[in-house]
């Protein structure tokens, strides 16, 4: 016991020091998870944003909203422990299509979505690779080839339909392969 208020009180102390303050994860929840051994952020240039599918891609009653790949300081704070049960700096978002819609500051929008945060992941470049777990959708797997220059047009035009990131997405036992996502930088 005594080694545990010692340990709490050194916890303590660092956030004090540092003027850290986070909220308790639950370690046995997918944001509370430590990044595995493989998960890595190597992009040098700036990829962030939603990546949205040009044609719907359906699996069950889920619809893909997007994958989501943030900055490089929000990929250094995940790896450097700061975790989020509702944020990562790469996470994949879908929408229940049977729910109904409810009405937000936006417009309508399903009142069910399911937010996927990863347990690994690998960004680059050129690729976007993902893996997590859902109770929704049970393992989800992403793996995208990226197109630097597409991407760049993209960005350079605030966003558009054209195809930036390629690939497959793995999802309630389901894969569907030949996924083309358009770049949008969000609101």
């Amino acid at each position: 016991m005594h080694t545990r208020l010692l340990a709490a009180a050194a916890v303590l102390a660092m956030f004090a020091v540092t003027g850290c303050e986070r909220t308790p994860v639950p370690a046995d929840s997918p944001a509370g998870a430590p990044a595995a051994t493989g998960s890595s952020h190597a992009a040098t240039a700036d990829i962030s944003g939603y990546y949205m599918p040009v044609q719907p891609v359906r699996i069950g009653r889920w619809s893909l909203h997007h994958v989501f790949v943030g900055q490089a300081f929000e990929f250094e704070a995940w790896g450097g422990g700061a975790r989020s049960e509702t944020f990562a700096p790469v996470m994949i978002q879908f929408d229940d299509v049977t729910s109904p819609m409810v009405r937000t500051e936006l417009g309508e929008a399903p009142g069910v979505t399911a937010r996927v945060l990863p347990t690994r992941y690998r960004v680059t470049d050129t690729a976007v690779t993902f893996e997590g777990r859902s109770p929704e959708l049970g393992r989800v797997v992403f793996e995208g080839r990226l197109d630097p220059g597409a991407l760049a047009t993209a960005r350079r035009n605030l966003g558009g339909d054209g195809v930036v990131l390629t690939g497959a997405l793995t999802a309630d036992g389901e894969t569907v392969s030949d996924i083309r996502l358009h770049w949008w930088m969000g609101d």
